[in-house]
């Protein structure tokens, strides 16, 4: 994703947890051109205020957010524990907004600012075994559409991006068994790529865009038009959705 917005001429500051050395070397595969790097923890209100300051600074200012933060703390919804929900719902749902709050000064200032939420098909279909996360997306929707609302009189789009199976991460690694399963519930009969979710969020941060917002876009090769139906043959099929990393 951040290549993506790179090659379409944004100057991109990305956060990272943990992984520097990972973080690092994206910077340098992508100079000379504009990327920096920036560790912190959206679940740390102060780092999020740093990281939204220090971009700015760096920046110029800020017109295009993309709250990609996430983690999966799986298990069913009877025996999930607290701190697991918990942990789950601060990152992908309140981290996304205090990403919003502090970033919103900025966007602001732009007039023709982006919000470009991630969720997942797993917030439109319910993925079993993903309660918590299931519920943070379905509730980052609904963020997405409040802002929108709120938002639309200054000239900010706010919109989510759903993928679906995407080939990286967790479902990279699946047995070759359920992976083919998982193909056979899909329409277009495979998994997405990083590079098909990137290619959303480039299109609505772009120039054109200004008329589309509130909107939720699934990336799921057609899984959603089944409805309840097709998220039961994933469930079937052994497979939770998942985000692409990033």
């Amino acid at each position: 994703m951040v290549a993506a917005l790179v090659e379409a001429g944004a100057r991109v500051a990305f956060t990272y947890r943990a992984n520097a050395d990972g973080a690092q070397a994206l910077v340098a595969s992508l100079a000379p051109r504009p990327v920096l790097a920036l560790a912190g923890d959206v679940r740390d209100e102060a780092a999020v205020a740093r990281i939204v300051a220090e971009t700015a600074a760096w920046g110029g200012g800020l017109d295009i957010l993309v709250n990609n933060a996430g983690i999966t703390r799986d298990g069913l919804a009877m025996r999930i524990s607290a701190e697991d929900w918990h942990a789950v719902l601060e990152t992908n749902l309140t981290g996304a907004l205090r990403c919003c709050r502090y970033a919103l000064p900025h966007l602001l200032r732009s007039r023709c600012g982006r919000i470009i939420n991630i969720a997942s098909v797993a917030g439109l279909v319910g993925s079993a075994g993903q309660a918590n996360y299931s519920a943070a997306k379905a509730a980052l929707v609904g963020l997405t559409g409040v802002l929108a609302r709120e938002l639309a009189p200054r000239g900010i789009t706010v919109n989510t991006v759903a993928p679906g199976a995407i080939d990286a991460g967790i479902v990279a690694g699946l047995p070759e068994e359920q992976r083919r399963r998982l193909v056979e519930v899909i329409p277009m009969r495979r998994m997405g790529t990083a590079e098909d979710v990137a290619a959303v969020v480039v299109f609505l941060a772009g120039p054109h865009t200004g008329y589309i917002t509130g909107q939720t876009i699934a990336v799921d090769g057609g899984t959603t038009a089944g409805g309840v139906e097709t998220a039961a043959l994933l469930d079937t099929a052994g497979v939770a959705v998942d985000q692409p990393s990033g």
